[in-house]
């Protein structure tokens, strides 16, 4: 059965490549300078437990009518373009086809389904973190699987995943799954501001305590609207400020038990801003703040957060220190 992966970026490019690696057929669907790329270098795949996956001749397309013989296909678009992609899909599908949403935020999966009435639309989640390196190459950065709205029509699909190193965990209500990503993607801006590796802002506390500040906001919203965020770790997420505040040493010794990053680790968001491109900051912090506004309440820290990048998106970029942060984040709450 064929897949297609629309929106060929740093997920779908790894996602792909991985299925494409172990004998899945997969077509790239992307942006031409993305084509070009890999038709001078193929792809490289790395991940944080060693592995090194080297395929050459995926199929690479730039227009949307590359999906009508897909049986599955991966969404893998920024936020903000899920609509387009919606509308684009919909021209192209045959009835009946599997679409996924493995994108950050918590909305993507309702667009699609909204637009797209003829095919089965599923809701996913990408609890890792992809570094595009450069000339093909993608680095998964820290551990986890897929994680999926549960559905019959995946059936003929777990077994590749599985095998391509991609297990799917299937979950009957997907909504609390994304929630508990979405409270690790908090992080985002703060790494992204931080501008150093991932596993090097979290080894410092002050920048920790930028995203307890963050993390317990947005729990208490939660609490309110009646939603229990997923425990996907061995730590439950309402425990998740409590650790992140701990002093370095003790936070160390228990952070190696529950996620798993090596040095390579940057976010998405900093990516974006490097690359000068917009970033996600309105499908992840921004969600708090529209829960917030919903709910007749203010998220003061996650909108501060908000804030800081836009600015950064447009003006000069600045390293801000762990202190200047939390400083910044006090005074918003």
């Amino acid at each position: 059965m064929r897949i297609a992966v629309y929106g060929a970026g740093g997920i779908g490019c790894y996602v792909g490549g991985r299925l494409a690696a172990t004998g899945t057929p997969v077509t790239l669907i992307g942006r031409r300078r993305m084509g070009d790329e890999l038709a001078e270098h193929g792809l490289h795949l790395t991940d944080y437990l060693g592995a090194e996956l080297s395929v050459r001749d995926v199929p690479f397309e730039t227009e949307p009518a590359a999906v009508a013989d897909a049986d599955l296909v991966l969404v893998t678009v920024k936020s903000a373009g899920t609509p387009t992609a919606a509308d684009e899909l919909a021209g192209a599908l045959k009835p009946g086809a599997v679409v996924v949403s493995f994108q950050n935020g918590i909305r993507n999966g309702d667009i699609l389904r909204e637009r797209l009435p003829d095919q089965v639309v599923l809701s996913g989640m990408v609890p890792f973190n992809v570094l595009n390196r450069g000339g093909g190459a993608f680095h998964q950065g820290t551990s986890g699987g897929l994680d999926v709205q549960r559905h019959a029509a995946l059936t003929p699909y777990v077994e590749g995943f599985a095998t391509a190193g991609l297990p799917l965990t299937q979950h009957a209500d997907i909504l609390p799954v994304q929630w508990a990503k979405l409270l690790l993607n908090l992080n985002n801006p703060i790494n992204a501001l931080a501008d150093v590796p991932l596993r090097d802002e979290l080894s410092q506390r002050a920048f920790r305590r930028c995203l307890a500040a963050a993390q317990a906001e947005t729990l208490a919203l939660l609490t309110i609207e009646g939603i229990k965020p997923a425990q996907l770790m061995v730590i439950p997420p309402h425990r998740f400020p409590m650790l992140l505040r701990l002093p370095d040493f003790i936070y160390k010794r228990l952070a190696s038990k529950t996620l798993a990053i090596d040095p390579l680790a940057r976010t998405s968001m900093w990516e974006d801003l490097v690359a000068g491109r917009r970033t996600e900051i309105d499908y992840i912090n921004g969600e708090v703040v529209r829960l917030a506004e919903s709910l007749g309440r203010e998220a003061p820290v996650n909108a501060k957060l908000v804030e800081l990048i836009r600015a950064a998106e447009v003006g000069p970029r600045r390293a801000w220190s762990g202190p200047e942060l939390l400083e910044e984040l006090t005074r918003a709450g």
